[in-house]
Order: structure tokens, then sequence, then C-alpha cells
């Protein structure tokens, strides 16, 4: 039984600024990324949701995903424009190694390696925390613009797939841990209706393997079983802002690009980072929403 299957109630909302593109906890604090233009790391405290301090992410180009790694006490940041990985310790201190193909979304494995979605050329990358390529997988010719990627416990993967209006398929998959076969699936034709997704962008997984999927122009966050069957809307559309019709209706990758849709499970204190990015005029704003879950 999923220990994290209430629906959402908002905890506390972090402070708007510029677009958010990531959010992550590493011990007792929050990592929240900032951009463009600003490209830096804000520091929350877990619990007060105070400012700590702000780390700076020298040499970057274009941010566009954060997560975490408890063992190795760091972050790591995907930069699609320059094609590498930025890693920074819990107090700043910066490296950056190569992916060589564009990264996307990024995950962190139960080995502490990490996981990076080269949407373009449908591979999934697996490095090691200091930047050695341990292998690479090509995923089946029908994951079309796979966004993110999670390994589970048995070896396999979950993916979220769709791209915007070149593709009609808008799905979750589990994939074989040798990435060749498609072993079950959620989803199919873009829609709204339940079990339909239109741009399914990032994933988080609990302890006991459950899925949410940020479905950002639905404006809902889906929870899944670990074989992927709908339980329920864990963040429903009223608890979210009102995104700009143009991004509602997907009218084209260009007018969505840099608006991304982000979510970090933390499962210790049970609560779910939700970004919420809008634009108002002619402005930039994001924030995160802090679920109970």
């Amino acid at each position: 039984m999923c220990r994290l299957c209430a629906v959402g109630q908002v905890v506390h909302t972090l402070p708007e600024g510029g677009f958010v593109y990531g959010v992550t906890t590493l011990d007792d604090e929050v990592f929240l990324l900032r951009g463009p233009g600003r490209d830096e790391v804000e520091v929350y405290d877990v619990i007060t949701y105070r400012l700590l301090r702000r780390l700076s992410v020298p040499n970057c180009r274009r941010l566009c995903d954060m997560t975490s790694c408890k063992h190795y006490r760091c972050v790591y940041i995907s930069d699609d424009d320059v094609g590498c990985i930025h890693r920074l310790d819990s107090q700043g201190a910066a490296t950056q190694w190569p992916v060589n193909d564009q990264p996307m979304r990024i995950s962190v494995t139960k080995a502490h390696h990490v996981l990076v979605i080269c949407y373009v050329v449908r591979k999934i990358k697996e490095f090691s925390t200091y930047g050695e390529l341990l292998r690479e997988l090509t995923l089946p010719d029908d994951v079309i613009y796979p966004w993110h990627a999670i390994q589970l416990t048995s070896g396999q993967f979950v993916v979220c797939q769709g791209g915007f209006n070149r593709d009609a398929v808008q799905r979750i998959c589990t994939i074989s841990a040798d990435g060749q076969k498609i072993v079950r699936t959620h989803g199919g034709q873009r829609g709204s209706d339940t079990g339909q997704y239109n741009l399914p962008w990032h994933l988080a997984v609990d302890d006991d393997e459950f899925v949410f999927v940020a479905d950002p122009t639905n404006r809902r966050v889906t929870l899944l079983s670990p074989t992927l069957d709908f339980v329920r809307h864990v963040v429903s559309r009223d608890k979210l802002k009102r995104w700009p019709r143009f991004l509602r209706d997907v009218l084209s990758r260009d007018k969505l690009k840099g608006h991304p849709w982000r979510l970090h499970l933390d499962v210790q204190r049970r609560r779910l980072y939700v970004v919420d990015n809008e634009y108002k005029g002619d402005e930039h704003v994001g924030r995160v929403i802090v679920f109970s879950v």
C-alpha cells in the first residue's frame, strides 16, 4: 500500500522570483535553481523555509534540471546548451563534466550514479559522481521525446515521453533494465481525461515505487501505482496558478522553451515540491509550492 496517496495539501510556498528550473533537498536544506539570466541556486532551511544563502553556477549557459545525492552530499545540474552536468557540493564548490549529447532531466540511482536523459538521441546515460561514463542505453524506437528517467530497484526504468505538437503519444513507460523493451505503459493519445497526458515532463518515485507525474499542460500531478495503474490526481488544477493560454494549448515547441515544471519528493518528510512557473506581462515568474502527501 502506498504511504503517499493522499491528495496534497499546501504547506508552504517559497518566494516568487525568476523561473525555477529545478528543486531538490539535501540534508536539512532545500536547493532551488533560478534562471534565466540569474543562473543561481537559492538554499533554504527545510523546516522554516528561510533563505540561507545563494550559490553561483560557474560557466553555465542554459540550466534545465537539478537533483541531489545524499551519499556524496552534492547536487547535480544539467546544462543542455553546454552539454554538461554541473556538480556542486553542499557549500557550493563547483565542477562540471561533459555528457557529449544534449542532456535534459537527471536523477540519481540507488548506487549513487547519475542518470541523464538525452532526449534528441533517445538515450539514457549513466555516469559516476565524477563524470565517468558507466554505460549508455538506446531506448526503443517508439519511445519518442523521452524527458525524464528514474531507475527502479529491479533495474528497470520509468520514463515519461511525449513531444509537443509533433508527437500524439503522451505516456509513462516502464523500460527493461537493458533499455530495449517496453514492459508496461500508462497513457497514450494526448488528452486531458483521466489516464491521458499532455506533455508529461517530470517524475518522482517514492520508496514503494509509486510514481508521481508532472503533467504541466493539464495542470496536475498524477499518482500511479508501481504497475503504472492510475491511483489519483495528487495535485489538482485549483492548487496551481493559471498557465498562459499558449502554454495550455501547446501551440509550438519554441513558445514552450524555458517554461519547465519540476517535481521533487522528500519521502522522509512526506513533502512534494512542485515548480509552478508563469508569465506576468513580460516578466518570467516562478515559485515552488510545498505539499504534504
